[in-house]
């Protein structure tokens, strides 16, 4: 690990301001993914911004009827939160589904979005990556390519996000708050947080230099039957193959966003309602003889989906 400098923020604004002040500045938290990368000297930043003393660590009920989640709440506290579980309990169990609970108790929501999307090269540092160094090249296309995505990936990077929060959040149709430098707030869709690679694999969101997510706001529950199914290669402690966070409303209507697909939380919308099409889901799908079993495992899930809700 390379040296740093380190400070306390004590404000979600102090902080975007340290982060400014400092470039190629760090936040973090619970540091669940940050240490691990700066221990493999993927990520070498210069400056941390300790961001766990500014508050933000509470579940809070909204005007309208839906849930507000502090960037600081910590994975395991939100599982197991008596408002999450009864209105939103798709949320708990991919929390569940994911990490080891020493994970869960320290890594928390902002984190558990913001965590880097990669794969198995990306933390070889003797490889080529685009995401480490932009135009140096992809290592993973042509090499091991049976956990990584087959949905809005690119010639310049083929990882998946590795959040099982994040598809979950996705399903019921999150935003994010955030807070800039000058103290500017804003409200980002999570369908618009994360980026596709394109040529740019390197830049995996949208948010603005120095921008700090303060807190998760979801809408007003939807009820209906909520469930999530994570196929993975080993029973624990791995990232999804496919996770599926799949949502029957009272009307009939279905809602599924996908993990282990594709470089974001993956959702089509236009495929949705009282029978969903496998086929429009994973329209331009780009597969290898290696990752090919996710479109039939995808379709399968679906399925399967489906009939469980004829069933109720």
């Amino acid at each position: 690990m390379k040296p740093f400098t380190y400070e306390r923020a004590s404000t979600a604004q102090q902080a975007a301001q340290l982060a400014q002040k400092h470039p190629n500045a760090k936040f973090i938290a619970g540091g669940t993914n940050l240490l691990d990368l700066m221990k493999h000297q993927v990520e070498t930043p210069p400056h941390l911004i300790d961001v766990n003393h500014i508050g933000l660590a509470r579940v809070e009920s909204t005007a309208e009827g839906g849930v507000r989640i502090g960037a600081l709440v910590r994975n395991t506290d939100l599982a197991a939160d008596s408002m999450i579980r009864r209105d939103y309990p798709v949320l708990s169990r991919a929390l569940l589904a994911g990490a080891s609970a020493q994970l869960r108790n320290k890594a928390t929501t902002a984190g558990n979005l913001l965590q880097r999307t990669r794969c198995p090269y990306f933390y070889d540092t003797s490889k080529p990556c685009n995401k480490r160094k932009p135009g140096s090249g992809c290592s993973a296309i042509g090499g091991y390519e049976r956990n990584l995505g087959i949905l809005g990936v690119s010639e310049a990077c083929i990882a998946t996000h590795p959040s099982d929060m994040a598809v979950a959040l996705r399903v019921l149709d999150a935003q994010v708050e955030t807070v800039a430098p000058d103290g500017a707030q804003r409200k980002i869709a999570l369908a618009d947080l994360h980026r596709l690679p394109g040529t740019t694999p390197h830049l995996e969101t949208n948010l603005k230099a120095g921008e700090l997510i303060t807190h998760v706001t979801l809408p007003k529950p939807v009820g209906g039957k909520q469930t999530y199914t994570k196929v993975r290669d080993r029973a624990s402690y791995a990232f999804a193959a496919v996770s599926m966070a799949a949502i029957q409303l009272p009307d009939g209507r279905f809602q599924f966003a996908f993990g282990g697909l594709a470089p974001k939380p993956w959702r089509v919308e236009a495929a949705e309602g009282t029978a969903p099409q496998a086929e429009q889901i994973l329209a331009g799908a780009r597969t290898t003889p290696q990752n090919a079993f996710k479109k039939t495992l995808t379709t399968r899930l679906i399925a399967s989906a489906l009939k469980g809700g004829k069933q109720s």
